[in-house]
């Protein structure tokens, strides 16, 4: 009877997960396989002639110039990470102690993270505006005559997205931190501070590792989230001016929806998959010097 009883309880949780699993199937898997077959041809979109090419997308791929860029722009980007990793950390330190309005505090650090990325496109593109934005405007006040020209000039449209990314992760990282540091026992801190220790002492010696688990969380996921993006930049530059703000995601999709090369663009998407894959890599093996459990 106990046999039957868990057999049943097996089929149901498989009734349960069936629906996500399809999705999964759908929408993940059998498109990773189409796009897996596709790198190898010349398919272009609503073109019924499609040849093999073997590796020649990849050999067109190293040698095409826009790629390098998007590379080195998807590198640049990947520096907001654990920029905003860092500052989610001290806000979530002084929240998590006894200040005003400390719950409003919290919500309104977290409601970029959950508000419409459009919205935040062109609210930053007003805060931006080299000529009229007040972003430059208190910089003049300042005593800065020439302020940057921010999203309008190649040179420092990356760094604006930066700082566009670093504030949109920054509530989620909090939160999280948050969650960590409600965990840690008082009496770790209590002993600390009869011992003498200051403040700043107890976070760096004792509050750090023990959310050194989350800090490892947070990076693997925001680092596998940030070189996917593309709505945020898509809606704010279009990877403009020039190509100074293309990363891969967006080459990819330029490839594959503006210019109807879907096997040249499948190529480029397991370059990036491979990408993800060894920066994951890298952070797991490194994660046993830093990560105290």
């Amino acid at each position: 009877m106990k046999g039957n009883w868990m057999r049943k309880q097996q089929m149901l949780g498989y009734v349960f997960i069936a629906p996500n699993m399809l999705g999964v199937l759908l929408f993940f898997v059998l498109p990773a396989i189409f796009s897996f077959a596709l790198m190898f041809t010349d398919y272009k979109f609503m073109n019924p002639h499609v040849s093999f090419v073997g590796v020649d997308n990849f050999t067109r791929l190293f040698k095409d110039e826009v790629f390098y860029v998007s590379l080195t722009n998807t590198f640049i980007f990947l520096l907001s990470v654990p920029v905003s990793i860092m500052l989610a950390f001290i806000v979530a330190v002084v929240l998590n102690k006894s200040v005003y309005w400390k719950k409003t505090l919290r919500a309104l650090f977290f409601m970029p993270y959950i508000t419409s990325g459009v919205a935040i496109a062109f609210v930053w593109m007003l805060l931006f505006q080299p000529k009229m934005g007040p972003i430059n405007g208190f910089l003049r006040a300042i005593g800065i005559d020439n302020p940057p020209g921010w999203l309008s000039t190649m040179e420092t449209s990356m760094i604006a997205i930066d700082i566009i990314w670093i504030w949109f992760m920054l509530g989620y990282n909090m939160i999280i931190y948050l969650a960590a540091l409600q965990e840690i026992s008082t009496e770790q801190l209590e002993a600390a501070k009869i011992d003498g220790a200051k403040w700043w002492q107890s976070v760096r010696s004792i509050v750090w590792p023990l959310v050194s688990p989350t800090t490892f969380l947070l990076l693997i996921t925001g680092l596998i989230m940030t070189v996917k993006t593309f709505g945020i930049i898509q809606a704010i530059t279009q990877g403009g001016p020039g190509n100074s703000t293309t990363i891969l995601s967006l080459f990819i999709y330029k490839n594959a929806f503006r210019y109807y090369e879907m096997g040249y663009a499948s190529a480029i998407s397991w370059v990036l998959f491979f990408i993800i894959l060894i920066i994951t890599l890298i952070q797991w093996a490194g994660q046993r010097r830093w990560v105290h459990y």
